[in-house]
């Protein structure tokens, strides 16, 4: 089959396509043929070594953590899908590698594609999706009635989070640009914050639960909008010491995992704020809950831009450039973009 690799840890390195052979499925695995993937933000920050104290992947590897496509083996074991079935997964850490022509997932991270998505579509939501399900509902408890600021709202995760908090009955506010304002306002935003010319924190206030994705700056000004007993959640850093036991991390990355979350855990306490950091795992169970508002139109895929399977590492360029509103998607097939 044929696969990007990445063969060395390096800022800005270039995928490099590859002969490799067919994975096997192993027990509780299912092997999918790849109709589309999408590039994550997650890429580039683990091909530029970011993530080695988290995630130690050993070069060359195959990058990718979104898939959707169509089972055409399955493992011993494998009780919940069959060959021809089309699926959608984000494949748990240590096991990525979705920009490949196939792989072989755990079914546990495995659902069936929404019936009204195209494989391009499909292949948008995994990683977004999940981050999103897993801030909003299991971390946040988001509830009718509170008030989430979610950062960055055109970016992938925003774009999905956007529409699960209005799903969960929240008023939501946003970050975004002037130019982007009416497409957070049709996902479902109620306040729009524009970002260059307006200061967040000098605006908002009260709110139960902050979604960011932005830098150090960002998340501390965050504190500010929270009303006390208000959940600080960061998907970009810093790591916490929770996340660090759940990982099951050693104990030098552990210590330098406390001493980078020190600071805003410590002004956090000082707010009356409790901080977080997320790193989204693995679930196909929830890929079906979310596959569910989707079929109800309740949650819709954004993708910015379709690139050829010959073309990912240019993908891979507008995802780096910070451009993209929603998703950034490749296709493998001619019909991954139909219906």
């Amino acid at each position: 089959m044929k696969a990007y690799q990445l063969e060395r840890y390096g800022k800005g390195q270039r995928l490099a396509l590859t002969e490799l052979p067919d994975p096997v499925p192993a027990s509780g695995e299912v092997l999918v043929e790849i109709h589309a993937t999408a590039i994550n933000q997650l890429d580039g920050k683990i091909r530029d070594g970011a993530f080695k104290p988290i995630l130690p992947y050993k070069p060359p590897v195959i990058l990718g953590h979104d898939l959707a496509g169509i089972v055409t083996a399955v493992g011993a074991n494998v009780r919940r899908f069959k060959v021809g079935d089309a699926v959608y997964a984000r494949p748990r850490d240590g096991r990525i590698g979705t920009f490949a022509e196939r792989i072989a997932v755990n079914e546990a991270d495995v659902a069936a594609k929404p019936a009204g998505l195209s494989m391009a579509e499909a292949a948008s939501i995994p990683l977004v999706g999940l981050t999103a399900w897993q801030v909003l509902v299991e971390r946040a408890g988001l509830k009718r009635g509170q008030k989430i600021l979610i950062h960055a709202g055109t970016g992938g995760v925003g774009t999905i989070a956007i529409q699960l908090a209005r799903h969960l009955g929240a008023t939501v506010a946003t970050t975004a640009s002037a130019a982007n304002a009416d497409l957070v306002k049709r996902l479902g935003a109620d306040v729009v914050i524009d970002y260059r010319t307006q200061d967040f924190s000098e605006l908002l206030s009260g709110y139960d639960v902050v979604l960011n994705s932005l830098d150090g700056k960002t998340l501390e000004k965050s504190l500010k909008v929270l009303k006390p007993g208000g959940k600080l959640i960061s998907i970009s850093g810093p790591p916490d010491p929770a996340f660090a036991t759940a990982q099951g991390l050693n104990p030098v990355i552990r210590l330098v995992l406390r001493l980078m979350s020190a600071g805003i855990r410590r002004k956090a306490k000082r707010h009356g704020v409790d901080y977080s950091f997320l790193f989204m795992q693995a679930d196909g169970g929830q890929l079906g809950q979310l596959g569910a508002l989707i079929d109800q139109g309740t949650i819709k895929p954004v993708v910015d831009r379709i690139f050829p399977f010959e073309n990912l590492n240019d993908a891979v360029d507008h995802v780096d450039s910070g451009r993209a509103k929603g998703k950034v998607v490749v296709t493998l097939r001619q019909s991954a973009s139909a219906r």
